[in-house]
């Protein structure tokens, strides 16, 4: 294939959390002007006349180590030898070690170094493709928050990102927090509020542009504008004010504590067709000693508190995120988090065995729980989850709803959709769906993590 006469192909990857695809799409639109850009790996970069990458963004995600991001490092090596090797994302120090271990042709940078202006910058990491490069060119600088401007106002449309029905808008970057285990706060700093304003825009421009599904993310959306005078309940109400339309919101992980100030305000949202009824608070322990030792700031009633109260609204779906064998951890600590979890019957969990990162509080904490025991009562948790989720759903069984096709299933002619719950419906179609088709299905079954529907 002869590709000379037409720009360099740059792969974008991301992984993690919507706030790092959220960033990874806004690296993509810096470089969109000069290079062909890609998300995820490219496919068939085998053969003679393949092409394969000139440079690859890997934006990388730690917080549950290093293996993943490794792995995706090890994997573009060998899918492009020769390309240009750039990470941003979530790299500590640890990770940097270990990358250097394997190659010394990294180049770090961040979406802010990417997004400054001026082509005498020594932070313009990739070399112009034979044009001049546009790196800076229109971005702006607001509050310290740096846009580019392809997501302002009516010059949204047509905007590049990975999916053409689903918006991804950061609302903060940091956290008001300094959880023990944590690493990401190394890397994101404090708590950074993005400008309302701002976030409404970028809202009106993306449902303009045709997404049916806005995704409101940060490190934690809980704490957003606490630095500004506001909060997530009222970012919310003032988007859902200005910014008409068939869409919906989902918003992104908050802590309990923080949510804890505008429960009520943040309830009446959900009132509102246009938000998923879907919320993420990370428990982490049912036990308030492991909480104390986490440095959680807030305790297990606390979540117990928040999630009856959303667990009122009708097929609300919880999610909540779980760690065992934290350092000190007894069985009796075990015990609170399995009874917090049949307490409050999350229909999501994230169930993670505790992995000590380097730089923070406890990785050198004493009381280390052997890896028996943590696969142990990881497995236990997972049981009593799944027979929870399973339950919930099962309570959709013989309901008849509106949902939206989001993409192909893993097996031929079936299709996975999402209701108003944020549920996953999977569907058995002989006729071709397309992503964003609305229609009726009616539920015949559940399992624990999806719904199975047909079409009414």
């Amino acid at each position: 294939m002869d590709c000379s006469n037409e720009k360099p192909l740059l792969a974008v990857i991301s992984q993690g959390c919507a706030a790092n695809f959220g960033d990874g799409e806004k690296i993509a639109r810096v470089f969109a002007e000069d290079y062909r850009v890609v998300f995820g790996m490219p496919k068939d970069t085998t053969g003679d006349d393949a092409e394969k990458p000139a440079a690859f963004i890997l934006n990388v995600c730690t917080v549950k180590g290093n293996s993943g991001a490794l792995k995706l490092l090890r994997e573009a090596m060998s899918t492009a030898p020769e390309a240009r090797l750039f990470i941003t994302g979530c790299a500590p120090k640890d990770f940097r070690e270990e990358v250097s271990k394997i190659t010394d042709k990294v180049i770090y940078t961040s979406l802010k170094e990417l997004l400054q202006q001026g082509d005498n910058n020594p932070t313009k990491v990739i070399p112009d493709p034979g044009v001049r490069s546009t790196i800076g060119k229109g971005i702006h600088q607001r509050n310290h928050f740096w846009i580019p401007s392809p997501l302002r106002g009516s010059r949204m449309t047509g905007v590049l990102r990975e999916s053409p029905l689903v918006g991804i808008v950061n609302i903060e970057e940091g956290c008001l927090d300094a959880c023990a285990y944590c690493s990401t706060r190394l890397v994101k700093g404090r708590l950074h509020s993005y400008p309302v304003a701002d976030i409404v825009q970028q809202v009106k421009s993306l449902v303009a542009d045709g997404c049916i599904e806005i995704q409101l993310t940060g490190q934690d959306c809980g704490c957003y504008g606490f630095d500004t005078g506001t909060n997530l309940a009222e970012l919310v109400a003032q988007i859902l004010d200005e910014v008409p339309g068939n869409y919906k919101m989902r918003l992104g992980m908050g802590n309990p504590r923080h949510m804890l100030r505008y429960t009520d305000a943040l309830l009446k949202c959900f009132e509102d067709e246009r938000v998923y009824k879907f919320i993420h608070l990370p428990v982490q322990s049912g036990s308030e000693n492991i909480l104390k030792a986490m440095n959680r700031k807030h305790s297990a009633q606390d979540y117990v508190d928040l999630a009856e109260a959303f667990n009122r609204i009708p097929r609300f779906t919880l999610s909540t995120d779980l760690i065992v064998g934290f350092p000190g951890e007894s069985e009796r600590d075990f015990q609170d988090t399995l009874a917090i979890l049949e307490k409050t019957r999350p229909t999501v969990c994230n169930i993670t065995r505790f992995v000590p990162r380097p730089n923070t509080p406890a990785f050198n904490m004493q009381g280390a729980v052997p890896d028996s025991i943590k696969h142990e009562r990881s497995a236990a948790l997972a049981e009593a989850f799944q027979r929870i989720a399973a339950e919930n759903n099962s309570r959709w069984i013989g309901t008849t709803e509106t949902v939206v096709i989001e993409k192909n299933g893993y097996r031929k002619g079936t299709y996975i959709a999402r209701n108003a719950a944020y549920r996953p419906v999977a569907i058995t179609s002989e006729a071709p769906l397309q992503p964003g088709e609305r229609f009726t299905v009616t539920i015949t079954a559940a399992e624990p993590f999806a719904l199975i529907g047909k079409r009414a």
